[in-house]
């Protein structure tokens, strides 16, 4: 498999034309929609390339057990959802069960099922994990709750494990299924930086390139690293706030890095 190719000075910080900290280099989004990721590249300047490397369908069953489990979501005393594909899914339920409290992983989700079911999430955890959620949903909630957690069918058990041991009745459904597709374009090894926001992403990574990636390669979190320790893939480094915007200002720092270096090094080339 091909290596990683050297940093490149393609992303500038020192041109007349710059607008934003990431002007000029071009950054990877693989998800299926650069969605919100993408946004927050280009207000910083970033070109986004976009190359979709997983596609979401709908579960094994077609939905059945879902739009079951959201038939009864007046009995849930909590909805948690834990990605934005989950929380479009669920969107249409959550506008006619008024009662149920909402969870979500993240605060990317959290917009995504307000901005679809029009109500307000009632919680979001500080650090954007299926482990920072337990922990602030068991503060929140210490008593007996029944939660229904719609998730992805690869979602980890962590969530729910933690929850039914702090003694809440947790029934899961999978919302949605993700798959990995061929990318449709070999722009991506001509780009500077690659960012994965999940496992999942990692693993389509690998599945399309191999070990091969561009001179910047950044994790949102500890389980989408650890993932790409188990493939292989050499990160440059993990966000330290688990959040797309921590994700993209780890990008920035690195990128910084790497201009400056270069700069130092520049008067003993010529």
């Amino acid at each position: 498999m091909q290596q990683q190719r050297p940093p490149t000075r393609r992303c500038r910080e020192d041109d007349a034309s710059v607008t934003g900290a990431l002007d000029g280099c071009r950054v990877l989004v693989t998800r299926e929609r650069p969605g919100e990721l993408g946004a927050i590249l280009a207000q910083r300047g970033a070109t986004v390339v976009h190359v979709p490397l997983i596609e979401v369908i709908d579960p094994a069953d077609g939905g059945r057990l879902l739009r079951a489990a959201l038939s009864r979501l007046d009995h849930c005393d909590w909805l948690i959802v834990t990605s934005p594909a989950g929380a479009e899914r669920v969107a249409g339920a959550v506008r006619s069960a008024a009662k149920v409290r909402l969870a979500a992983v993240g605060t990317a989700t959290a917009k995504v099922l307000t901005s679809a079911s029009g109500r307000r999430v009632d919680l979001v955890p500080d650090i954007q994990r299926a482990d920072a959620l337990a922990a602030a949903f068991i503060a929140e909630a210490p008593l007996h709750q029944r939660v229904l957690i719609a998730q992805a069918d690869i979602a980890a058990p962590t969530l729910a494990d933690a929850l039914r041991s702090a003694g809440h009745d947790v029934e899961t459904v999978t919302a949605y299924r993700t798959v990995a597709i061929a990318p449709a374009s070999d722009a991506a090894l001509e780009a500077d930086a690659v960012l994965f926001a999940s496992g999942s992403a990692v693993e389509s990574w690998y599945q399309a390139f191999g070990s091969s990636g561009p001179p910047l390669m950044v994790a949102i979190g500890p389980s989408t690293a650890a993932v790409a320790a188990r493939l292989g893939l050499k990160l440059s480094s993990v966000a330290a706030d688990h959040s797309l915007d921590g994700l993209v200002t780890e990008l920035e720092r690195l990128h910084s890095d790497v201009t400056a270096a270069e700069a130092d090094d520049s008067p003993r080339r010529n």
